[in-house]
C-alpha cells in the first residue's frame, strides 16, 4: 500500500495503491461521499493486469473505516478487517459452496466498521449454477452491505448478474506507463522494463516478473521461437511437452513450499509434532487440505499454459499486423525478421486460423481439455494452417 509522511507516522492512503485509474477512483470517492447515491452492487471490469483488485480493496477500505481511522484502513488493506469477506478461487472455479457462505456472510450486520464488504476477486469463474447462488443477495443486500465484483468484462457474467449490479470499467494502460511504473518500483533497467510491458501486453503484474526474472524472460522467448520452428506432427508433440512441462515446473515452485507450510500450520494447530504420526481422527482435515491444494496446483498449471497461449497469440497477431502493413506497434519486436519471414510465406487466410485456433485452445483448457492434447492439436494447425 502507499503511505504519505506526515510528521513522523505514515498516513495510509486508502486509494493510494491504485496506479492509472483517476476516472474510476473519482467515481467510488462520490459514491463514498453520498449515501443518496451509493449503490449496494458494483462490477469492476478491466483487463488483467489493470488493478481491479486493488481498487476493490481501496473502495471496501474508505466503506468500512471511519475517515482518518487508520488502523481500520490498514486491517481492510491487509485483507484481515471482520467486515470484509473476500473470495479469490485458487482452483479452476469458483464451487457453489464458496459462493453459498459468501451470501450468507453478506447477511450479517457490520460488526465494527460503517460496512460489510464483500469481493469476488474472481467472479468470471462462476458457473450458471453458482452465479445463480447470488443473485437474490445481489438484488436485495442488507442496508449496509456492499457487494463488489471483479472481472476481466462483463460479457463474462450472466445477464441477470449484469442487471443487478453497477459497472465500473478500468482504462487500459499504456506500455511506456506501466514501465515508468515497473522502474519505479523495481529499479529495472528501462529497457527491459519497456520490453518486459511490452510483452505482459501491459499487464502490471507480469511485466513485473518478467522485468525481475531473466529464466522467465528466456523461457517466453524459447517457447515463441520453438512453436515458430514447429513443422509437422512430431514437432509438436515435442514443443507441447516441453510448454507443459516447464508450466508444470513453475506450478509446483509456486506451489510447493505454501503447501508444506499449511500442512505444518494445520498439524501444529491441532497439537501435532512434525514427524509425528497423524491420528485417524485428523486426516480427514488433512485430506481435504490436500485435495484444495491439488486444486489450487492445477489452477496453477492451467493459469500457466493459459499465459503461453497469450504470449502466441501476440505473435501471431503480430505477424497479421505485418501482413495487413501495419507493422509500427508490434508486441514482439525482437522477433521481428523472424514474424517478417513467416508473414511473406503465410496467407492471411491461414494466419487467422492459427490466431482463432489459439482462441479455442485456451476456451477447451477452460473446459479441462487435457493440456498436452490441446497443445498438440493447436501447433499441429500452426504447421499446416488447418484444423484437425
Amino acid at each position: 500500500m502507499e503511505t504519505q509522511a506526515v510528521a513522523d507516522a505514515p498516513v495510509v492512503v486508502p486509494w493510494g495503491a491504485v496506479w492509472g485509474q483517476d476516472e474510476a477512483v473519482r467515481a467510488l470517492q462520490d459514491a463514498v461521499a453520498d449515501p443518496a447515491s451509493m449503490t449496494h452492487a458494483w462490477l469492476i471490469t478491466g483487463p488483467p493486469g489493470s488493478g481491479r483488485s486493488t481498487l476493490a480493496y481501496a473502495f471496501a477500505a474508505a466503506l468500512i473505516a471511519e475517515p482518518g481511522d487508520e488502523a481500520a484502513m490498514r486491517q481492510v488493506l491487509a485483507r484481515t478487517h471482520p467486515d470484509l469477506t473476500s473470495l479469490r478461487t485458487e482452483q479452476v472455479i469458483i464451487r457453489i459452496d464458496e459462493a453459498r457462505q459468501l451470501v450468507e456472510r453478506a447477511y450479517f450486520a457490520p460488526s465494527v466498521g460503517r460496512h460489510r464488504v464483500i469481493i469476488v476477486e474472481d467472479a468470471d469463474r462462476m458457473a450458471e449454477r453458482t452465479s445463480n447462488v447470488l443473485l437474490k443477495a445481489l438484488e436485495e443486500p442488507p442496508e449496509r452491505t456492499v457487494w463488489v465484483l471483479c472481472a476481466p468484462s462483463d460479457a463474462d457474467l450472466l445477464p441477470t448478474i449484469r442487471s443487478r449490479v453497477r459497472t465500473l470499467r478500468l482504462n487500459e494502460p499504456d506500455v511506456a506507463d506501466v514501465a515508468r511504473l515497473i522502474v519505479t518500483r523495481t529499479g529495472a533497467d528501462p529497457a527491459v522494463a519497456e520490453q518486459s510491458a511490452r510483452h505482459a501486453q501491459r499487464h502490471i503484474g507480469m511485466a513485473q516478473r518478467l522485468a525481475t526474472d531473466e529464466p522467465a524472460r528466456r523461457r517466453r522467448d524459447e517457447t515463441l521461437r520453438g512453436a515458430l520452428g514447429v513443422r509437422g506432427v512430431g514437432d509438436a508433440v515435442e514443443v507441447a511437452g516441453r510448454i507443459v512441462q516447464a508450466a508444470t515446473e513453475d506450478a509446483k515452485a509456486l506451489t510447493a513450499e505454501r503447501d508444506e507450510s499449511e500442512r505444518s500450520s494445520m498439524l501444529r494447530t491441532m497439537g501435532i509434532a512434525d514427524g509425528a504420526p497423524v491420528p485417524p481422527a485428523v486426516r480427514s482435515q488433512l485430506t481435504a487440505l490436500e485435495e484444495d491444494q491439488k486444486r489450487r496446483a492445477t489452477r496453477s498449471l492451467r493459469d500457466g499454459i493459459d499465459r503461453v497461449l497469450t504470449d502466441l497469440q501476440s505473435m501471431f497477431r503480430d505477424i497479421l499486423m505485418i501482413q495487413f502493413g501495419r507493422d509500427s506497434d508490434l508486441i514482439n519486436r525482437e522477433l521481428e525478421s523472424e514474424l517478417r519471414a513467416v508473414a511473406a510465406a503465410w496467407s492471411i487466410d491461414r494466419t487467422l486460423v492459427v490466431v482463432d485456433r489459439i482462441a479455442e485452445t485456451r476456451r477447451n483448457l477452460e473446459q479441462n481439455v487435457a493440456p498436452v492434447l490441446a497443445l498438440e492439436s493447436m501447433l499441429v494447425t500452426v504447421a499446416s494452417g488447418r484444423t484437425l
